[in-house]
């Protein structure tokens, strides 16, 4: 990325040591209520009864969207804690062969981050780990997960989506160092 000016990803945004807790919070919040935006759409019934359920509580809107959010903000953290370490952010700010990639500053690489990251959070827990704790409790979620699977990819694609941007906006990472891992 040299000779590039969009080395930070934030304009006066967080930084320092705690800066990744906030914008990861703050950022994965947004992408759980994104993503429950899209669930409430094409499925009401995965927040006001399917969420709720899985913990044991009574099936509530409320109780559902709680739960959303704040699976959303620990899985920011998550995020966050990832994009800042050494390794991580030195592909991130590595200096690539292809034109776009190069040309692309941080913030579009973190939003990009957040996009695989969203993928990824998709394929672990609710295609591998949801199952195993369905049948845990006694439930049987096989037929709603098939069904349930698209528009779940869609919610956790744009929860990635919002969860890069966000964190691209409010941490600047110019006081991290990123040793170039290639």
């Amino acid at each position: 990325m040299s000779g590039e000016s969009d080395t930070t990803t934030a304009v006066g945004g967080l930084n320092g040591t705690v800066g990744w807790l906030v914008g990861g919070a703050v950022g994965g919040a947004a992408g759980g209520i994104a993503f429950g935006i899209v669930m409430w759409l094409v499925s009401p019934d995965v927040l006001t009864a399917v969420i709720p359920a899985l913990f044991g509580l009574e099936p509530t809107a409320g109780v559902g969207w709680a739960i959303n959010v704040a699976h959303g903000l620990v899985l920011g953290l998550v995020f966050g804690l990832l994009v800042t370490r050494e390794f991580v952010l030195g592909i991130l700010a590595a200096d690539v062969e292809t034109d776009a990639l190069s040309r692309a500053g941080m913030t579009v690489r973190l939003i990009g981050a957040g996009l695989v990251y969203g993928i990824a959070v998709w394929t672990v827990l609710p295609v591998l780990i949801l199952p195993v704790w369905i049948d845990a409790v006694g439930g049987s979620g096989a037929g709603f997960l098939t069904g349930a699977s698209t528009s779940a990819l869609l919610g956790h694609v744009l929860f990635g989506i919002v969860l890069g941007a966000v964190f691209a906006a409010t941490v600047d990472l110019r006081d991290r160092t990123a040793a170039d891992p290639f």
